[in-house]
């Protein structure tokens, strides 16, 4: 991959940062309404909670997995912006992750207005034609260009003098240039950052998907039921950027992964609280602190892993970290279903989503604390290992006055870590 620009954060940087945003609010945003047609396509399809919630799973899983539709824009937006920005590549990652804000703010608004008036059927027919603007933004994406070499002829790459390979060699080498299995094997901040974001996600996305469903078992009204998640998003808006200066401070360059394994605790420990109470004042509440949590874990997210793992391998890395992602997205809301539909209690789905993000969160933050220790113990010993190496044992020859012949006395040097 092509290094960052060399005249990075001009003019055009801030317009790719522009599409970004919109781009992150049309692909990450959307998925968060689905929860207000949740009711109302269980109904129409008579399906159990796991059953319907397969719908919101499989959706959010492709995006991130490597769906041919939003999965294209919403990567090479993430990709390209961590080229076009070198100073402010933190503050732009949490504007851009702010456009989800701005998604999760409107999406819910807009599905309850048209669900009322065209159905959940043509709702998503003018879905579509929204999303068709994600073209729009992958034209301002304009590619970063590569450094001529001077092996470099007419803009051309040289001719390969390795002998031409069969389809399995050349998909073999796809996967390894696409997905970071190397960097997952010899990275470990990769391998504990990778690990814990995959099990911390089985967790983070059941609030937007059951919150909704949940207001409403216990009696709120729809409209106001659906006023939450805009809540979210809205406080979003304002908390990302200013989770994005702070994070961009020198003072915490270095405690960035610290940050972002306290905001998924403290995502946990919310929602714990939701599930004690389900007064519309009390989700309200829930909402203003939640959206604290998500915005440092909106804000850290990618920039984490842009700190863990050096750019010019930046999108592989990403490719593997967001299939693992994945994964754990495509199972989370039909587990938390299945697990509504045994205890028909909307409580344990929140628990769950607690236990997972707690758990990984405690598991980021030790792990990290006992890699720091380690390379802050490998320089010490580097540095003691070469003073004892390059300290000679050293030999005083004194000279015996009463004997024709010289006589050797050693005399021990100790060399300490002092």
């Amino acid at each position: 991959m092509p290094q960052a620009l060399e005249c990075s954060e001009g003019c055009w940087a801030w317009m790719v940062l522009l599409a970004s945003v919109v781009t992150q609010g049309l692909t990450l945003g959307f998925p968060t309404c689905i929860g207000i047609f949740f009711t109302e396509l269980q109904r129409e399809f008579q399906a159990s909670n796991s059953e319907t919630s397969w719908f919101p799973s499989i959706l959010t899983a492709m995006l991130h997995a490597g769906g041919l539709g939003m999965c294209f824009s919403f990567q090479s937006s993430i990709t390209v912006l961590g080229l076009y920005f070198t100073r402010w590549r933190v503050l732009a990652n949490a504007l851009a992750s702010a456009g989800v804000s701005l998604g999760i703010m409107l999406w819910p608004l807009l599905s309850r207005y048209l669900l009322e008036d065209l159905g959940w059927r043509g709702s998503f027919l003018i879905f579509g034609g929204v999303l068709l603007h994600c073209c729009v933004c992958g034209a301002i994406l304009r590619p970063v260009p590569a450094r001529v070499t001077p092996e470099t002829r007419d803009g051309l790459p040289p001719p390969s003098k390795r002998p031409a390979r069969g389809c399995p060699a050349a998909c073999g080498r796809a996967i390894r240039r696409h997905l970071a299995f190397d960097v997952l094997r010899h990275n470990v901040g990769y391998r504990v950052y990778t690990l814990g974001v995959a099990w911390m996600i089985v967790g983070f996305p059941l609030p937007h998907v059951f919150l909704v469903p949940y207001a409403i078992w216990h009696g709120v009204d729809e409209h106001r039921a659906a006023l939450l998640i805009s809540i979210i998003g809205f406080s979003n808006i304002f908390l990302r950027p200013m989770a994005g200066l702070v994070a961009g401070r020198r003072d915490f360059a270095s405690h960035r992964k610290y940050l972002f394994s306290l905001a998924a605790l403290l995502n946990g420990l919310t929602n714990l609280a939701c599930a004690a109470s389900a007064d519309f004042r009390v989700l309200v509440a829930y909402c203003l602190v939640y959206s604290v949590s998500m915005s440092g874990i909106g804000a850290l997210l990618f920039q984490v892993l842009m700190d863990i793992v050096p750019m010019d391998r930046f999108s592989s890395a990403l490719g593997l970290f967001t299939v693992l992602e994945s994964i754990s997205i495509l199972i989370s809301p039909p587990l938390a279903g299945l697990l509504l539909d045994t205890t028909s209690n909307f409580s344990y789905v929140f628990y769950m989503s607690s236990f997972f993000l707690i758990s990984a969160a405690l598991f980021m933050g030790g792990s990290f604390w006992a890699l720091g220790k380690i390379e802050r113990q490998g320089p010490q010993a580097e540095v003691q290992g070469a003073v004892t190496e390059a300290a000679p044992e050293q030999g005083l020859t004194l000279e015996d006055t009463d004997g024709p012949k010289k006589r050797l006395r050693v005399e021990i040097m100790y060399v300490t870590s002092v």
